[in-house]
């Protein structure tokens, strides 16, 4: 009797899990108008869990080239196969295969139009309480974003800020 093996690789969304998009805006320590940061990052509800979901989310980063690690300039971020279009208080972040939205407070739109960009961080690692819909405070956000793990394990791009013609 001959047996047989198959392995069927899941597909880097069922790993990845839910992603998120979160927006704020705040100062930066060399800049002295206030700056629109958008993050995503998976809540790691993946099937294999956190290390599944940063096993895909290092992959993606990968396969756009902004490496997990990475900061890339806005001239980089603009080359990137990422686009971000900001309508009627949206912001819209299209990757390969992937396209994630999240409502933007009034502030990081009035940031966003002066810039004409954004600073855009993909978090490899996952964020499991931050869900959707649910707000964030400020020192939770910071807590997070600020982390030096979540830093220097996440990809950073300045993304230009597109709207739609019409």
């Amino acid at each position: 009797m001959t047996s047989a093996t198959s392995a069927v690789e899941p597909s880097r969304a069922v790993l990845l899990g839910s992603l998120v998009v979160i927006a704020w805006s705040g100062e930066h320590p060399d800049e002295s108008d206030d700056v629109p940061f958008l993050m995503a990052y998976p809540l790691g509800d993946g099937t294999e869990g956190p290390e599944g979901a940063e096993t895909a989310a290092r992959a993606l980063l990968d396969e756009l080239g902004m490496p997990a690690g990475s900061v890339l300039d806005k001239d980089r971020g603009a080359a990137l196969p990422v686009t971000l279009v900001v309508q009627g208080g949206q912001a819209v972040l299209t990757m390969p295969s992937l396209t994630v939205q999240c409502p933007v407070p009034p502030e990081w739109l009035v940031a966003a139009e002066r810039r004409g960009t954004v600073q855009f961080m993909f978090a490899t690692r996952s964020w499991p309480e931050a869900l959707p819909g649910i707000a964030v405070g400020d020192e939770r956000l910071r807590a997070f974003a600020g982390d030096e793990d979540t830093i220097s394990t996440a990809g950073h791009c300045v993304l230009p800020v597109r709207r739609l013609r019409g």
